[in-house]
C-alpha cells in the first residue's frame, strides 16, 4: 500500500536554507523530506485508492484561492514531542481551512493532535541540538505566495517524492 502526504512545499531559496539548516543540527530526515507544511501527514491508502485522492485533492484546490504565507520564528512541540519548528505568522487560517477541506474530501479520520502549521526544522535530536535550532532560526522570516499544493508519495529509497501539484484557484 503506498504512503502519501499533502503538503504546501516551500519554495526556493527558503526551502533549501531551512533544508540545509536541518541537516546542520544532525537531523538526517531532511536528506529525504523536503521542507514544508504538512496538510495530511504520512498516510497509507490502498493502491485503488490515489485516482480518488487525486480527484478529491483537485476539487479542494479549485475552490481555495492561492494565498501569501509567512514564516516567522520558532516555536517546539517540547515535552510532549520532540520537535523545533519554523512557526507560520501569515497564512494561518487559509492553511487551516485548506486542511480541514482535505481531510474531509478524502475522508480521514480525525487526527490524534489538533492541526498547528509550521516547517520542522529538528525533530527526535538530543535536548541541546533542538535547543540551537530553536535558538538559531528565532530571527527567521520569508515570505511567498502560496500557489499549489503537493502530494506526495514515500518511496523506500528517495524518500518524499512529489507526484502531482494541485493549482490553488
Amino acid at each position: 500500500m503506498p504512503t502519501i502526504g499533502v503538503a504546501i512545499p516551500v519554495p526556493e531559496p527558503f526551502g533549501e536554507h531551512l533544508r540545509a539548516k536541518r541537516l546542520s543540527y544532525g537531523d538526517s530526515m531532511a536528506e529525504t523530506v523536503p521542507t514544508h507544511v504538512t496538510l495530511v501527514p504520512p498516510t497509507e491508502i490502498g493502491h485503488d485508492d490515489l485516482a480518488a485522492v487525486e480527484q478529491a485533492l483537485a476539487e479542494v484546490a479549485a475552490i481555495v484561492p492561492a494565498f501569501r504565507m509567512t514564516l516567522q520564528g520558532t516555536g517546539t512541540f517540547r515535552p510532549i514531542s520532540p520537535v523545533v519548528f519554523v512557526a507560520v505568522s501569515e497564512g494561518i487560517s487559509v492553511t487551516e481551512l485548506l486542511e480541514r477541506a482535505i481531510r474531509e474530501a478524502v475522508q480521514l479520520p480525525t487526527a490524534s493532535f489538533p492541526f498547528h502549521p509550521h516547517v520542522t526544522v529538528a525533530h527526535h535530536l538530543d535536548e541541546e541540538s533542538l535547543d540551537r535550532a530553536f535558538e538559531d532560526l528565532a530571527e527567521f522570516r520569508c515570505s511567498f505566495d502560496v500557489e499549489h499544493v503537493t502530494l506526495y508519495c514515500h518511496e523506500a529509497v528517495d524518500g518524499w517524492v512529489p507526484q502531482r501539484h494541485f493549482a490553488l484557484a
